[in-house]
């Protein structure tokens, strides 16, 4: 959908696929709307010359509220709810010169522009067998195991309702090829050294001294040997959380002691964070058998591929890159609008922000650096600080973009800037880790999945 909103500089977004010119309500002359809608009359004369059939929409919609009668020498026909302008094309070229030309061009060039469907689109559905072999035909060459890989793939976009797109399916492969390679239980090079950084670091900081924890590790477990040497001879994430979580159920008060000691957070082929899966499940029941626990789920194929769809695709975001989504993977679902949000507002505000995504403090019930920036545009929002940290909290849902907050920070943004402001960015995050021994960055982590679900597309 091409926009035009008329903000308080003017602004121009574009998106392809279908046009439709947009107006605030507070127009004071007929100059900018008059502008808009010689764009329209354009379009709709040229289009056809101009556009592929495939890559316009055959109408284009002037929405029902700018259909003003104080704009001077516009002639509007109303037709279902829509304004369709009647004055002749010539006319309009001869009043308005080389300028008319100049917008026409900008807007040819993004409606015409050739856009990937994201997953909030509907293209047609594909029946089973041809989502199966699109996922067949999209896998790299050497997979092991290439039909067991087509049916949990198809198996986690259908029990989701989420269509096999070839650019949905390249993504989820993108984020597998980055994550483990296709390997469903990888073994984990220094796995030993890890977990004992990891079991120390738990330790300190739950004030629990190094020399207790390590002993109670020295306790035999119910294979016979040691937990200590179970830690020291793993290979993979799977091996430890097993001895984790033998030894959280055996020991005396190890449940209430050490839940939440087992240092394997994220796991399986997509490393789902155990977190998502809570979460998830929460909202929304396992479509399968569990034999251990939804946390355990996570090490088999079908369990992984579920809950990273998910987590990749299962949400709605206006986003028109899948680098974004990939942003978000690492981040945090929305992670990219709120960072976008996070620059807007520094724009506004004038106070550099991190756009880490992150709009309210993790761990403390003080403001945090977003709401504190937020708080000196009060003169200049219709919102309170009640209302403000209301929307905050919407930061993990779609419906966040629908506040008064959300809108009016972008609008102040797009004056600021004399440009409209990103509506997504990539966040600027540190990776850290027990796995992680370079200095890594979302951007990077992001943008190397990127490439991997370009070169999948071109398979």
């Amino acid at each position: 959908m091409l926009v035009f909103r008329h903000l308080p500089r003017g602004c121009l977004r574009g998106r392809a696929r279908r046009l439709r010119v947009c107006c605030a309500a507070t127009l004071n002359s007929d100059a900018p709307a008059t502008a808009m809608i010689l764009i329209l009359e354009i379009l709709e004369t040229i289009r056809l010359l101009t556009c592929p059939p495939n890559r316009m929409s055959p109408h284009f919609e002037l929405s029902a509220d700018c259909c003003a009668s104080e704009w001077v020498g516009a002639q509007f026909a109303p037709v279902s709810g829509t304004c369709v302008r009647t004055r002749l094309l010539s006319q309009s070229l001869r009043r308005y010169g080389a300028r008319a030309w100049l917008l026409v061009g900008a807007a040819l060039l993004a409606s015409c522009a050739s856009e990937k469907p994201m997953p909030g689109n509907a293209p047609p559905a594909l029946t089973p067998a041809q989502g199966r072999a699109l996922i067949n035909r999209a896998l790299p060459a050497a997979v092991p195991d290439r039909a067991g890989w087509v049916t949990d793939l198809y198996a986690g976009f259908a029990a989701q309702a989420i269509q096999p797109t070839h650019e949905n399916v390249c993504a989820v492969i993108a984020v597998i090829e980055q994550e483990s390679g296709f390997r469903v239980n990888p073994a984990v090079p220094g796995l030993r050294a890890i977990a004992w950084r990891e079991i120390d670091s738990r330790a300190e900081h739950a004030g629990v001294p190094r020399l207790i924890v390590h002993t109670a590790l020295q306790l035999k477990s119910s294979t016979g040997r040691s937990y200590s040497d179970r830690i020291d001879a793993a290979k993979t994430e799977k091996e430890l959380s097993d001895i984790f979580e033998d030894f959280i159920g055996t020991v005396p008060l190890g449940r209430k002691l050490f839940s939440g000691w087992n240092p394997v957070r994220t796991r399986g082929p997509m490393q789902v964070n155990v977190a998502f899966v809570e979460q998830s499940a929460a909202a929304k029941s396992y479509p399968y058998p569990v034999k251990v626990s939804l946390e355990d789920e996570l090490f088999t194929r079908r369990g992984s591929l579920y809950f990273g769809i998910a987590h990749l695709l299962g949400y709605p975001a206006s986003y028109d890159r899948y680098l974004y989504r990939f942003a978000d993977f690492n981040a945090g679902q929305y992670a990219s609008r709120n960072a976008a949000f996070q620059n807007a507002v520094s724009s506004a505000s004038g106070i550099p922000l991190t756009p880490d995504g992150a709009l309210l403090p993790h761990d403390s019930g003080a403001k945090g650096s977003t709401e504190l920036a937020l708080d000196t545009l009060a003169g200049r929002l219709t919102v309170g600080a009640s209302a403000i940290h209301s929307a905050l909290e919407q930061a993990k849902s779609k419906d966040f973009e629908q506040t008064p907050l959300y809108q009016q920070v972008f609008t102040l943004a797009a004056a600021a800037d004399r440009r409209p402001p990103a509506a997504a960015l990539v966040p600027r995050i540190k990776l850290h880790g027990p796995k992680i021994s370079r200095n890594l960055t979302t951007d990077w982590y992001a943008r190397r999945v990127d490439e991997r679900f370009k070169r999948c597309l071109d398979r």
